[in-house]
């Protein structure tokens, strides 16, 4: 296998996969500011789009119809910058609103993200920074100016250090054929540039600690600068350090080639991106290499080719501290440094040792840890502690950082006053980084030792210490609050618990075993903290009952912890913040709280129910409770039995009204209604008010009825007013408002119903009328009030008539409502009241400031024939200068009446309404009302009148003087029986009568808009043609001919030759448009208009020979023109060209260029294009005239032309001669424009190809070149096709199509020739090298594998597996798979081809490294069948990634299993029931006892059971005692002797007896010796079973079956053992005896001393009773005064309450 790589390299997508063009992928077009985003713009069909795709879901593609010409995506969050010309704008993506906008002055040339605040903007002068903080409002700022250095370049990045204080422009140009690299480094702070030559550069971090010193990460940062330069000697890298800091070491600068391969002399550096992490360099040129580099020593790690197209543009790969970058073809490529790999690369490879030692040290690398190992041996056998110590802090992944480096450290000797190297090691640990476990335990004794906690404190606070719960062990004893940090750091949840406790901090334990997901005991928690602190308590308590994702105590179990410490207040509390939710469940716990508190604390009870917080408790049981405390409010809230409430709602004192209206709208209307009649029976009078509140605010509930008959059963009027008075105003009900009338009447409130009978639109009148006349008030207004509101008049009058109350009626007409004076009158005269009482009541109102309605008092009177009654009323009216026309329609009917002139009155006055007197008039004289309907342009009346009365004269005068057009509609209806006679009218009478040319005008468009032609002639011709006034009107003389032209076309020849003045081009259109081409000929003839009289023969008539005569005669070249253009429609091409040259017209040339063209009359064109190239100057022109030349041959006409100055479109008549297989003439005019492409295109055609690739050469397209391969391969020109094909092939895109041409033709050897050839061209592909390899796997199988294993990084290995895999080359098919790394295909390869393509070492490394489980199970199936010797050998490389079981049971199908018994034995110490099994079946088989004792004895994971049935009955005695083993092993103790004592292996037995630890067990094989007579067994076993068996068995046994002499050892040993025991108990007595005789004598001290003190205080106790404890007795006082002992010590052990050693006398 070949060496790994340092470098790892992945393609993360392709972009033409996603749906980008190949066309848009290149510098100009994206952006790749992070490797998050990649910003494209491109235009589909004919939208410009920016496409921006998300690197980590290529799948997720957004598009954006966007007009711009450069986008850049922000390298961190969803927000673009968009640049149009010098407009700039930035979007916020995710909440799609514009951030910012500014328009630049100067043209901005390139720009990119800075940081993800910040970009960059460089013009062709000046750099800028724009910020997205402040809004619009904060422009561009300019930060340096661009050096002159640059003015030519093109700017390809623009860089800018993490400080911000150091910036580089990078540009390129072409000078002398090459490509130069400027840059211009600017300083902010010093504000000075400095030009430099270089190609790329970035600026990089490094942690420094000195020269040639191993990193141990606690170094100084300093700032460094690199670049990369190609000149035309030499290519170097450039590392330099800016910003140097005093006081660190100088970092030398560094200068190092650049190597470039041979083959790509003309590369140079592109892009540079440095990783923090491995502080490596990565360096990108044009055409696709990588350079890797160290940043600290600049050396060269890696050189390798990653892309065969150029990757144009970088970014840092942050996942992978690498570099990402997108090439020529749309790949997205990282590339990485190798973690496993790139140690051992500079250790093999490059045999840098120091360097290895940095690089592992810094990234923390494996590879290099011998190396370490073996130096800090050296270090410490030289007992050079610093540095020894330094490398072990320092070592990668800590492979000295272990117990026994400190060890090893500790225990070395330093000399007084010298730094320890212990001390020395953890310095550098506490620079670099964190400690581990035990070196945190080993610094942190020692310190707190020393009582120098605060650097603990200090170390913690910056994660410098591993945090366990040993070192919060010892924390604790000096600082309980240091070690609650440790605690909590290690996740230590008991330990962090009982410290917050320990420290009062309540509130954290909740979130803390929230947050740890632990459960302590709440309710013992609960109980400790109610007994140190009860509020804290509470307040703890309701925390674990509101813990938002559950209760974490059963609040039950809380509440006897508050009852059982009586505290009612804090439980309380607590209860009302558990309970909050008011839950059902929670019914029993709120009835506890509200008995508790009504028990002991009504108010506060009384304020919990206010709340009415909760719902579910026992509503009957706290009712009861309430209304014994005397909360009758709570008590009514609760109880639902009506006796209960009126027992309860009786006692309103102690009731607020409010409250008791609120109640009573709980209540049903059946027992609000009992109630309120309890409340009015027990004291109406206290209870009358909130009765009338209560019926007020439920009234629609209750009922008014109910209501009302409630307070009419109590005679309660009063009441009742009130009630209604508060409900009449919202009610409806009619009843209602009766009884609220009635009851204002009965209380004498007469104003409340005059306002009622006023205002109220809901009573019956008529039952309210017939009320108050029953009720004979002494003011009758609310009467009148409801008469004259619902036109009870008639009956008003005369009630207050016959009751002689005149008075009334003067008052209604005058004050009340003077608008019902008619009918009053009209009712007395009904009943033969005087006319002199009348008219005194009529003047008496006439000047009221209401005016009387005359009409409807003229009609009263009309119907009564009474209307000369109010004549004097009338003549006062008009004297007032009254304008009311009903007043003249009054005296206009009177006049009529009378015959008192009225025709005069009717057309003088002007104040009459001329319908209504009209209308009167029309049935006692019509002239009367045609004058009435004239005088007030009654149009309609007017018309019906003076028809139904034959008056058509007047009805004609009428309608021209009227001039109305919709009136005329209506007359000249089609529907309009009268429209005859009403016309003849018109035309004998009204139109001659009038001298008004309006009047004309109106009437004739009335005509014409009925759509009445004739008619209107007639009129016209009596105007116009007889001779009147209007007779030379141009309008009306183009209306006459007009008119004829659509209705009376015969006679439009007349009037046209008639008439003089007309609009005639106006008029002859019209006559064109109505197919009167005649009469539209003769008009233009008559005026002198050839040409539109040319026209309308060609166009209209249509007679060319006609046209022709006619131009003839006029000879004018308009008409020749138009004679031409008809010609050309009838295709008489030579004529019209005849006609064209005549007129000397050539602006029609492209009409006949194409119709003579089509016609094939190509000489007469010529004619005509000769003309014509005289007086235009039209490339179309000259170039039809060139394809004319062709196609008629005269070749060197053509040739001249394209001699002289000419504007042809000479390409285009090239391409179409060519199209016309006309070659030699597009051979002379390709030659004339030097195009090569068509001209070797058509020398092909002309067989000539040696010219042909000439001419290519010079065209250098891909589509000529593709041409004349094409010709060449189909004519067998092979050495000139393939120096077409050279130029082919290294265009992707035309490979395909190349090799589908060699190959149709079957020249496939030629084909491999031009691939082989091509192979070495500079712009060589991996499409070239994958189409050799796929050719080679059809037609030359030999040189695939020598191909692959040369190419094989350039080839499309997909494709090529594809081709392999259908030409059966197996061998390179599974080389292939692996180079791809799809093990699990190349394994499956092998095996499915093994004849072929297994081989034993390859598929052994492939197998390790497939992703499918199921291929090593597949493996050891082939490995079975084919190669059984070596599948031990497959199975040591398989052991850590199967499944032992399966593999067990796959050689157990298969009767296999001695094949893997190395495998078994490797894989025993797994301890799996399978191996162990099939390991132990194997070891039986094979009778290998001891093996299997052992496999038993350290791997116990199978059925013992089982197996030790099945070893009982075999054969050997060996396999046998295994079995009792395994029972033993089991605890079957019996089972195990039982087989023991069968084989007679008595020790086994005797010893699994003892094991046993069962005394029963080692007396019954005790009595197996006995009968057995094995008297020597029967010693060993007292021997071994001695402290199990009783000593009264044994001896009874030893002298029953004479085995004294036997036992007798036994005896004396417990007779030894017996005999401690006692002296250790006697010894134990004696030291407890004394101290009880100290203590005793010093309480009696005590005692002793309090009782002298207490008396000397104490008055004397006299006068008591002297009875032993008698009644009599002094308080504190009895029969026993002072001290009673107690018997204080325990028996011994086991004894009974005996003196000391009583039971041993």
């Amino acid at each position: 296998m070949a060496e790994a790589l340092p470098i790892s390299y992945q393609e993360h997508l392709q972009l033409q996969n996603v749906g980008i063009n190949a066309g848009s992928i290149g510098f100009n077009t994206l952006t790749l500011e992070s490797d998050k985003f990649i910003c494209v713009r491109e235009k589909v069909g004919e939208q410009n789009q920016v496409v921006i795709i998300d690197v980590n879901d290529p799948t997720n593609v957004m598009r954006r119809p966007i007009t711009a010409d450069s986008a850049i995506m922000n390298p961190n969050e969803r927000i673009l910058a968009l640049k149009a010309g010098h407009q700039l704008q930035i979007f916020n993506l995710a909440t799609k609103s514009k951030i910012k906008s500014h328009v630049m002055q100067d043209e901005v040339i390139f720009w990119k993200w800075i940081t993800p605040d910040s970009i960059g903007i460089v013009t062709m002068s000046h750099v800028y920074h724009w910020s997205l903080e402040g809004g619009d409002g904060s422009p561009p700022q300019k930060v340096f100016d661009r050096h002159q250095t640059l003015a030519e370049c093109q700017i390809i990045n623009y860089r800018v250090n993490k400080e911000g204080k150091w910036m580089v422009l990078i540009g390129i140009s072409a000078k002398q054929g090459r490509v130069v690299g400027s840059m211009q480094l600017y300083s902010r702070e010093r504000g000075v540039s400095q030009p430099i030559v270089g190609h790329a550069a970035c600026f990089a971090e490094l942690k420094w600690d000195g020269p040639g010193v191993i990193p141990t990460g606690s170094g100084t940062t300093i700032q460094l600068f690199c670049f990369a330069a190609r000149t035309e000697t030499a290519a170097k890298l450039h590392i330099v350090e800016i910003d140097h800091q005093e006081g660190v070491p100088p970092f030398q600068k560094k200068a190092v080639d650049i190597f470039f391969p041979s083959e790509v002399v003309n590369d140079f550096p592109v892009a540079m991106q440095v990783s923090d992490k491995y502080s490596v360099v990565y360096l990108v040129t044009k055409h696709g290499f990588i350079h890797l580099y160290d940043l600290e020593s600049a050396t060269c790690i890696y050189m390798n080719r990653i892309s065969g197209d150029t990757i144009f543009v970088t970014c840092p790969h942050d996942a992978t501290s690498g570099i990402m970058g997108v090439n020529r073809k749309g790949q997205v490529l990282s590339v990485r440094v190798d973690q496993n790999n790139v140690v051992p690369h500079i250790l093999k490879t490059l045999n840098n040792q120091d360097l290895a030692l940095r690089f592992a040290s810094r990234a923390g690398l494996s590879g290099a840890d011998d190396l370490y190992v073996t130096r800090f041996k050296t270090l410490m056998q030289h007992q050079n502690w610093n540095d020894a110590a330094k490398m072990a802090a320092v070592s990668p992944r800590g492979v000295l950082r272990t117990p026994q480096t400190i060890e090893q450290f500790k225990a070395v000797q330093v000399p007084p006053g010298q730094l320890s190297p212990i001390l020395q090691y953890f310095g550098v640990l506490l620079e670099k980084g964190e400690l581990n476990k035990y070196e945190t335990l080993e610094l942190a004794r020692p310190v707190l030792m020393q009582d120098r906690k605060q650097l603990l404190e200090k170390w913690l606070k910056e994660d410098k210490l591993f945090c366990s719960e040993e070192l919060g062990d010892i924390v604790k004893q000096y600082d309980a609050t240091l070690a609650l940090s440790v605690y909590l750091r290690a996740n230590v949840p008991d330990k962090v618990i009982q410290c917050f406790a320990e420290t009062g901090q309540y509130g954290k334990i909740i979130l803390y075993a929230k947050k740890v997901g632990h459960t302590p005991n709440w309710i013992y928690l609960m109980q400790t903290i109610l007994r140190v602190d009860p509020e804290k308590g509470a307040d703890f308590a309701k925390m674990l009952v509101n813990n938002e994702d559950g209760p974490l105590a059963d609040v039950e179990q809380l509440l006897d912890v508050f009852q059982s410490m009586s505290m009612v207040q804090q439980a309380t509390a607590f209860l009302l913040e558990a309970l909050k939710e008011d839950k059902p469940e929670q019914g029993k716990l709120q009835t506890r709280l509200l008995e508790m508190n009504l028990l002991n604390t009504p108010q506060m009870a009384d304020a919990i129910l206010s709340n009415e917080m909760f719902t579910n408790y026992d509503r009957a049981y706290i009712a009861q409770l309430c209304e014994k405390a005397g909360l009758h409010q709570r008590a009514l809230e609760h109880y639902t039995d009506i006796f209960d409430i009126k027992r309860n709602i009786v006692h309103t004192q102690q009731l607020h009204p409010d409250w008791m209206i609120r109640f009573f709208g709980k209540l049903s209307v059946e027992q609000s209604l009992e109630c309120l009649k309890e409340m009015l029976n027990v004291n109406m009078r206290q209870n009358l008010q909130v009765v009338v509140q209560i019926a007020t605010k439920y009234s629609d509930q209750l009922s008014p009825k109910a209501l009302i008959e409630l307070f009419e059963g109590f005679k309660s009027f009063e009441g009742l007013y009130y009630y209604l008075g508060a409900i009449v105003n919202f009610s409806e009900d009619q009843e209602v408002h009766f009884k609220y009338i009635q009851a204002a009447c009965r209380t004498g409130q007469l104003k409340e119903v005059e306002r009622i009978c006023r205002e109220s639109n809901h009573y019956d009148p008529e039952k309210v009328k017939n009320f108050l006349k029953e009720a004979r008030l002494s003011d009758q207004l609310p009467l009148i009030i409801v008469c004259d509101r619902f036109d009870f008049v008639h009956d008003l009058v005369l009630y207050l008539y016959k009751n002689s109350l005149h008075k009334f009626i003067e008052i209604y007409v005058q004050q009340v409502n003077p608008t019902r004076t008619a009918q009053v009158v009209g009712a007395l005269l009904d009943v033969d009241c005087s006319e002199e009482t009348i008219k005194n009541l009529l003047m008496s109102v006439s000047r009221s400031p209401t005016p009387v309605p005359v009409g409807a008092l003229a009609e009263e009177c009309e119907k009564r024939n009474r209307l000369k009654l109010i004549l004097p009323w009338l003549e006062v009216k008009i004297q007032d200068n009254s304008q009311d026309p009903e007043v003249y329609n009054a005296v206009a009917k009177i006049y009529i009446d009378t015959n008192n002139n009225p025709e005069q009155f009717l057309k003088s006055n002007k104040l009459y309404d001329p319908r209504v007197v009209g209308k009167y008039c029309e049935k006692r004289d019509p002239y009367l009302a045609f004058i009435a309907y004239q005088q007030g342009e009654c149009d309609q009346e007017l018309i019906s009148i003076t028809n139904e009365n034959s008056m058509f004269k007047h009805q004609a005068r009428y309608l021209v003087r009227r001039k109305s057009a919709e009136l005329w509609s209506l007359v000249l209806d089609e529907g309009n029986v009268y429209r005859r006679s009403v016309i003849d009218q018109v035309v004998a009478a009204a139109v001659p009568e009038t001298t008004e040319s309006e009047d004309i005008s109106v009437t004739v468009k009335s005509f014409m808009a009925a759509g009445l032609p004739k008619e209107l002639i007639e009129i016209l011709e009596k105007i116009v043609l007889e001779g009147s006034m209007f007779s030379d009107n141009r309008n009306l003389q183009n209306l006459l001919v007009l008119t004829s032209i659509k209705s009376a076309q015969h006679k439009v020849m007349d009037y046209v030759e008639r008439l003089n003045n007309y609009d005639a081009p106006d008029v002859a259109k019209i006559a064109i448009q109505n197919d009167l081409y005649e009469a539209a000929f003769t008009i233009y003839k008559k005026y002198n208009q050839e040409a539109d009289a040319m026209s309308v023969l060609v166009e209209h008539i249509r007679n060319v020979d006609r046209a022709y005569e006619f131009a003839e005669k006029c000879d004018r070249p308009e008409c020749w023109s138009l004679l031409a253009k008809a010609q050309l429609g009838d295709f008489r091409v030579k004529d019209a060209i005849d006609s064209y040259i005549k007129a000397d017209d050539a602006s029609n040339y492209t009409e006949v260029i194409e119709v003579a063209s089509n016609g094939d009359k190509w000489s007469d064109l010529v004619r005509y294009l000769q003309m014509a190239r005289k007086k235009i100057h039209e490339p179309v022109v000259e170039s039809e005239l060139l394809f004319g030349y062709a196609r008629t041959n005269r070749l060197s006409e053509l040739e001249d032309i394209l001699a002289s100055p000419n504007i042809a479109q000479i390409e285009n008549v090239g391409e179409r001669c060519f199209d016309a297989n006309m070659y030699d003439a597009a051979k002379i005019l390709f030659t004339s424009i030097n195009n090569w492409a068509r001209l070797a295109t058509t020398l092909v055609r002309l067989k000539e190809f040696q010219a042909a690739v000439d001419c290519a050469r010079k065209a250098n397209s891909t589509k000529v070149w593709r041409q004349v391969n094409s010709s060449c391969v189909e004519n067998s020109e092979f050495r000139l096709a393939q120096i077409c094909g050279m130029h082919l092939v290294v265009h992707a895109e035309e490979l395909e199509e190349l090799i589908k041409l060699y190959e149709r033709n079957g020249y496939f050897s030629e084909l491999m020739q031009l691939l082989e050839a091509a192979l070495g061209l500079e712009r060589a592909h991996m499409g070239m090298f994958t189409e050799l390899a796929i050719l080679y796997s059809k037609y030359r199988p030999e040189r695939v594998m020598e191909h692959l294993k040369l190419f094989s990084s350039r080839i499309n290995i997909p494709k090529v597996i594809r081709a392999t895999e259908q030409a059966h080359l197996y061998p390179e098919l599974v080389f292939l798979y692996v180079q791809y790394d799809e093990f699990d295909n190349a394994a499956q390869t092998m095996m499915k081809y093994g004849s072929e393509a297994w081989e034993h070492g390859s598929f052994k490394d492939i197998i390790v490294k497939v992703s499918n489980i199921e291929l090593y199970y597949k493996s050891l199936r082939f490995y079975l069948d084919e190669q059984p010797m070596l599948i031990c050998d497959l199975l040591s490389v398989l052991t850590p990634r199967v499944d032992h079981t399966r593999v067990v049971q796959l050689f157990q199908k298969s009767d296999n299993i001695p094949l893997i018994k190395s495998y078994l034995i490797s894989v025993q110490e797994n301890n799996n029931r399978a191996v162990n099994e099939a390991y132990n079946d194997l070891l039986i088989e094979e009778e290998d006892y001891k093996s299997l004792r052992d496999s038993i004895d350290h791997f116990d994971d199978f059925d013992n059971i089982l197996l030790a049935q099945r070893l009982e009955k075999h054969e050997l005695l060996e396999f046998r005692r295994i079995a009792a083993h395994l029972y033993k092993k089991n605890k079957r103790w019996k089972q195990s002797i039982e087989l023991s004592k069968q084989q007679k292996l008595y020790n086994d037995a005797i010893i699994t007896a003892a094991d046993s630890r069962d005394a029963a067990i080692c007396e019954e094989l005790l009595q197996y010796f006995v009968k057995t007579y094995e008297r020597d067994w029967f010693t060993v076993c007292l021997y071994r079973c001695q402290d199990l068996l009783r000593s009264d068995v044994v001896l009874e046994l030893a002298w029953r079956h004479g085995l004294m002499d036997f036992a007798m050892p036994y005896m004396i040993q417990s007779i030894r053992d017996f005999t401690e025991k006692i002296s250790i108990l006697e010894r134990r007595e004696l030291e407890r005896s004394a101290r009880e005789r100290e203590n005793e004598k010093e309480k009696e001290k005590d005692s002793a001393a309090q009782s002298n003190g207490s008396m000397m205080n104490m008055p004397l106790m006299i006068g008591y009773d002297r009875g032993a404890g008698g009644a009599g007795s002094a308080p504190g006082y009895g029969s026993n005064i002072g001290l009673q002992m107690q018997p204080t010590a325990s028996a011994p052990m086991g004894y009974p309450n005996t003196p000391p050693f009583q039971a041993f006398r």
